[in-house]
C-alpha cells in the first residue's frame, strides 16, 4: 500500500496502462488511508467510499488501450466541498448548505470524471471560503500533517491537508484571495492559482465572482500541470470563462530557465516577515541568480492599498452572492417562525457562522446609499491601479518570487485573533486575485520546527506554463538536495 500511495500521477498510468496494478486496488490503498489518518487530520466532510469503489471497479471493466488511456483514468482524488458533484451532498461546510445535494456536477469536476478520475470525497473548509484556518466550517476543524496543534491554513485547508497526508493523490481547491495557496505552504505540496478565467466556474458556489478561481493541489508540479491540463479550458456555461489556444501545461517543465528575468517586489520586502521565512525565500533568491536568471527589484506601490481593496470587493461580492439563501428554495430553514420576515431572519442567523455573518454585514455597508462611491467605488479604482502596476511590471520580468505568508502554520488555538489582524495575513496572496494573475505555491524550506515554507511565484496573465517551468527547476533542486 505504502508504494502506491508514494507514487506520482505518471508512474501510476503507467502501471494501470500496463495492467500491473488495477484501478480497485489504488482505490482501496488510499480508502484504507484515509480511515488511519482522518482521524487525527479530518481533511474530509464526506468520504464517498461506496462511491469509489463501484467506480473503480467498473473502470477496471472498460480499461482502454494503452496508447488511449486518460492520464487521469483511476487516479484517486478529492474536490474541496463547494464545488458541485451532482448526487453527492455538498456542503460549503456551512449549516446554511448542510443537506444540500446538488442534481448537477461543476464542470471542473464534470473534466475530471470524464477523464476517470476516481472521486474519494469532498474536502473540509472555511464556511463559503471565508477564511484562511479551516476553522469555520461547520463540521470541524482540519488539522495540519506536519503538527496535528497547527492550523492548515484556508480556505482550501481540507484540499492541502488531504494530499500532503496521502489522503489524496490530488485535489481541487478554490481561490479568492489565497485560499489555495496559503493552505499549500503550510502543508508543503503544490498549489496553482491559474488565471482568471482559465477554468471554468460552473458549478463553484460563488463568494466573490469577480476574484474565485479553481485550481489543482497536488505533491508535484508535474502532477499540478496534468490535472490543470485536465480542467482548464472554455466553457459556454460561465460567461468568464476565457478562449485560449489549446496547448498542454506541462510542454515547458524541464526546459532551461538560463536567462530569464525573475522579479522582487519592494513593497514586500519591507514587510515584517519570520527570520526563517526570510531566509529560505533569499536562499530561492540566490538559488536562481546562480542558475544565470537576472534578478530585478520592482517598485509596485499601489500594493499597499490592494489588502483594503480586496476585503472591500470581496465582502460586497459575498453579501450579493449569498443573499440567495433565504430559507425559501433550498439551503437550512428553521421548524419554528411566525412570518417570512423571521423565516428570513432566522434562517440567515442561524444558518450562516460568524465569520459569514461579518462579511456580509461588511458588504452589505460598503454597498449603501451614501458609502457606495466612499468604499466600493475607490476600491475598483485601486484595483484598476494594482493591475496597471503589474502589466508595467511585466515588461521588465518574467516572473515575480515572493514569500506565500509571513510565518509557518500557526498554532489552532491562535486562530481566533481579531478579523482585521486574520485579514492582514493575506497580504501577500490578495494581490494576484486583484490583478487576475496566475501563481504557482510550492516548497522551499523547512523550519527548525519542522513547519513547511512555501514561496510564490507570480507570473502575468496566461502564464501558467513560465510558472511551471521555473517551479520545477527549483522543485528538481529540492528532490536532488534531498537525495543527497
Amino acid at each position: 500500500m505504502k508504494d502506491i500511495l508514494m507514487m506520482d500521477i505518471l508512474s501510476l498510468h503507467n502501471k494501470i496502462a500496463k495492467k500491473e496494478i488495477s484501478c480497485i486496488e489504488i482505490t482501496k490503498a488510499y480508502l484504507e488511508n484515509i480511515k488511519v489518518k482522518d482521524k487525527d487530520v479530518q481533511a474530509y466532510i464526506t468520504v464517498t467510499e461506496e462511491e469509489a469503489f463501484k467506480r473503480a471497479s467498473k473502470l477496471d471493466d472498460e480499461l482502454f488501450d494503452e496508447k488511449d488511456l486518460p492520464l487521469l483514468y483511476g487516479i484517486p482524488g478529492g474536490i474541496k466541498d463547494n464545488i458541485c458533484t451532482k448526487d453527492i451532498r455538498t456542503t460549503c461546510a456551512s449549516k446554511m448548505l448542510s443537506n444540500f445535494v446538488p442534481s448537477y456536477s461543476a464542470t471542473a469536476y464534470k473534466k475530471l470524471y470524464e477523464s476517470g478520475m476516481v472521486l474519494l470525497g469532498k474536502l473540509n473548509m472555511d464556511e463559503f471560503a471565508m477564511g484562511s484556518t479551516t476553522t469555520t466550517s461547520y463540521f470541524h476543524n482540519t488539522h495540519n500533517p506536519y503538527n496535528l496543534k497547527k492550523t492548515c491554513g484556508g480556505s482550501s485547508g481540507g484540499s492541502a491537508a488531504a494530499v500532503a497526508s496521502c489522503q489524496a493523490l490530488f485535489a481541487l481547491g478554490s481561490d479568492t484571495g489565497g485560499s489555495i495557496r496559503q493552505p499549500a505552504s503550510f502543508c508543503n505540496i503544490v498549489g496553482m492559482k491559474p488565471t482568471y478565467g482559465t477554468v471554468s466556474r460552473y458549478g463553484l458556489v460563488a463568494f466573490a465572482s469577480s476574484l474565485d478561481q479553481i485550481g489543482p493541489m497536488t505533491r508535484t508540479i508535474y502532477d499540478n500541470a496534468l490535472v490543470l491540463d485536465c480542467i482548464s479550458g472554455y466553457d459556454k456555461l460561465d460567461s468568464t470563462s476565457v478562449m485560449t489556444l489549446s496547448h498542454s501545461y506541462t510542454e515547458d517543465i524541464g526546459k532551461d530557465i538560463c536567462k530569464m528575468r525573475m522579479g522582487i517586489i519592494k513593497q514586500f520586502s519591507s514587510k515584517k516577515i519570520d527570520k526563517q521565512v526570510s531566509k529560505a525565500i533569499n536562499d530561492a533568491v540566490s538559488w536562481y541568480e546562480k542558475q544565470g536568471i537576472e534578478i530585478i527589484e520592482l517598485d509596485i506601490p499601489s500594493l499597499d492599498w490592494a489588502i483594503y481593496a480586496y476585503y472591500i470587493i470581496s465582502s460586497a461580492e459575498a453579501s450579493s452572492n449569498l443573499a440567495r439563501f433565504d430559507g425559501i428554495r433550498y439551503g437550512y430553514r428553521p421548524d419554528e417562525y411566525a412570518d417570512i420576515d423571521q423565516l428570513y431572519q432566522y434562517s440567515r442567523s442561524q444558518g450562516f457562522g460568524i465569520e459569514v455573518k461579518r462579511r456580509i454585514m461588511l458588504g452589505t455597508f460598503v454597498l449603501s446609499q451614501g458609502y457606495y462611491d466612499q468604499y466600493y467605488n475607490k476600491a475598483q479604482k485601486v484595483r484598476k491601479l494594482v493591475k496597471a502596476e503589474f502589466e508595467k511590471a511585466f515588461g521588465m520580468c518574467d516572473f515575480i518570487l515572493s514569500p506565500v505568508t509571513a510565518s509557518t502554520a500557526y498554532d489552532l488555538d491562535n486562530t481566533k485573533k481579531d478579523a482585521v489582524t486574520m485579514y492582514m495575513e493575506d497580504i501577500f496572496t490578495v494581490p494576484v486575485n486583484i490583478a487576475s494573475l496566475p501563481a504557482l505555491v510550492l516548497p522551499c524550506g523547512m523550519s527548525k520546527e519542522n513547519l513547511p515554507i512555501g514561496m510564490q511565484l507570480i507570473g502575468p496573465k496566461f502564464s501558467e506554463k513560465t510558472l511551471y517551468r521555473a517551479g520545477y527547476a527549483f522543485e528538481k533542486r529540492c528532490q536532488e538536495a534531498a537525495n543527497g
